[in-house]
């Protein structure tokens, strides 16, 4: 693992990393901020999965996160959203696909599966190296993220809901396999028969039995993408299988980071009562 850089940030460090990803067989870049605490004790891990077109650095620079997390001692970790490199198969042109839109699967498809392979490097790789470099609680992991990376925590979490004691997001794509801006990369990373979408779509999985104690989604009333996120589908999703959804549609606020840092501390400290007791 390399260091980019470190700031000193309410207490804490606020860290990026690089290191040779196996799963994605390219380097990955990734942020970490260690809240104060660390210093004396292992600290609980958040990690949060960011939305299309984002790296690492977009929450990390307007996310807001950093004075919540110090107040509640709280480690975040913020992934990549894809693979990266000029190896790395793109469609520049396509905001929807490819680089920036990794969508927090494994690719069966060539030639995506030689690299696109984020959820193994977010639920393995990336966690022995956090657990390996950081003070982190391992027994102590929750999980958002927002809009590409909402879906991509609710469907993680739903498949390892035993590692995950909180599970939140910001605007999520409840329904990946149905909305328009996310169909196309499926078919391509994971190929024409939709069956094998199920494992990546939030509403699926809950049919197919997968269950969490809770989630909490918070959603711009004013998104212009409301649609296509399916925020009713989730509601019934959830309401069928059992699983108790809070969704706090918020008036006014629409689907950037002006949204997603209105409510940042919120979540964290909703987080933190659940990672406390885990």
């Amino acid at each position: 693992m390399k260091t980019i850089s470190t700031a000193k940030s309410h207490g804490g460090i606020q860290g990026v990393y690089s290191h040779a990803s196996i799963a994605c067989n390219c380097d990955m870049t990734f942020a970490v901020f260690v809240p104060p605490q660390a210093a004396e004790r292992p600290c609980p891990v958040l990690w949060y999965l960011s939305g299309l077109t984002c790296n690492h650095s977009n929450v990390m620079d307007k996310g807001e996160y950093r004075a919540a997390a110090a107040e509640h001692g709280i480690i975040i970790v913020c992934p990549d959203t894809s693979p990266r490199g000029d190896d790395v198969p793109d469609e520049a042109d396509n905001w929807q696909f490819g680089q920036g839109a990794g969508f927090y699967l494994d690719a069966t498809q060539e030639p995506f599966n030689k690299h696109y392979n984020m959820y193994s490097y977010i639920t393995s790789e990336l966690t022995i190296i956090i657990a390996s470099k950081f003070n982190v609680d391992m027994s102590k992991q929750g999980i958002f993220g927002h809009s590409m990376g909402g879906h991509g925590a609710l469907t993680i979490a739903l498949k390892d809901p035993e590692r995950f004691a909180s599970v939140s997001a910001f605007a999520p794509i409840a329904e990946p396999s149905k909305a328009d801006w996310s169909v196309g990369a499926l078919e391509k990373y994971l190929g024409a028969d939709q069956s094998k979408w199920r494992d990546y779509d939030t509403c699926m999985l809950l049919e197919d039995g997968h269950k969490l104690p809770e989630i909490l989604v918070d959603q711009g009333a004013s998104d212009d993408h409301l649609e296509r996120l399916g925020p009713d589908v989730l509601k019934a999703a959830c309401e069928k299988a059992s699983v108790m959804l809070t969704h706090n549609m918020r008036d006014g606020y629409d689907h950037s980071y002006f949204f997603v840092s209105s409510f940042m501390a919120s979540q964290i400290a909703w987080h933190a009562e659940r990672l406390n007791k885990a």
